[in-house]
């Protein structure tokens, strides 16, 4: 049931069948209907979300009253407000499922929990804040150096299912240019 999760975890540490069930213990496979949101800016984020199946995406709302999407997430990515779940205030953010998808949506205190009776979990959850952190750079680092053109080349050559799978208007406002010019980048006319 959760072979998606213990596979992740598996390519970064070694789990012993005990450790295994009290894992399981405490987790629950929830499905989440496409345009449902798991998190809305104001609210306090308890949750970390596993993506076993489908894709999310986390956005905000600009002063403009545009949606900018920041971040997506699809099967065995993480997808959380880092900030709100460990300082347990506000987030600035939404989380929204851009398809029909199924999470593993770990409460804080069930983590903390794990973490205590599972102590290597805290390396895997280490590695994959790492990992987080440094694709969050990476996609700053493209944004101020690569023209639009250049950044939605990039990313179809790096990500060709999300071209696919991503309403235009998504991918538009995360490589940060208008649906207009994406259409106008697609139809080759840029």
């Amino acid at each position: 049931m959760y072979s998606v999760l213990l596979s992740h975890i598996q390519k970064f540490i070694s789990l012993e069948p005990f450790e295994i069930e009290i894992l399981e213990s405490g987790l629950g496979i929830t499905k989440i209907q496409k345009i449902q949101h798991v998190l809305q800016e104001g609210q306090i984020c308890n949750t970390m979300y596993f993506i076993t199946k489908g894709c999310f995406r986390q956005y905000i709302i600009n002063n403009k009253g545009t949606e900018q999407t920041l971040q997506f997430g699809v099967e065995s990515w993480w997808i959380t407000d880092y900030l709100s779940f460990h300082n347990q205030t506000p987030s600035h953010f939404y989380i929204q499922a851009v398809e029909n998808s199924e999470i593993i949506a770990i409460e804080k205190p069930v983590l903390e929990s794990l973490l205590i009776q599972i102590p290597k979990l805290e390396r895997y959850f280490r590695i994959v804040s790492q990992k987080s952190f440094g694709a969050a750079q990476m996609r700053i680092k493209f944004l101020f150096t690569m023209s639009a053109e250049e950044r939605y080349k990039h990313f179809k050559n790096q990500q060709p299912d999300f071209v696919q799978r991503v309403p235009q208007y998504m991918l538009a406002s995360y490589l940060d240019f208008s649906a207009e010019f994406m259409s106008k980048i697609r139809a080759g006319k840029v």
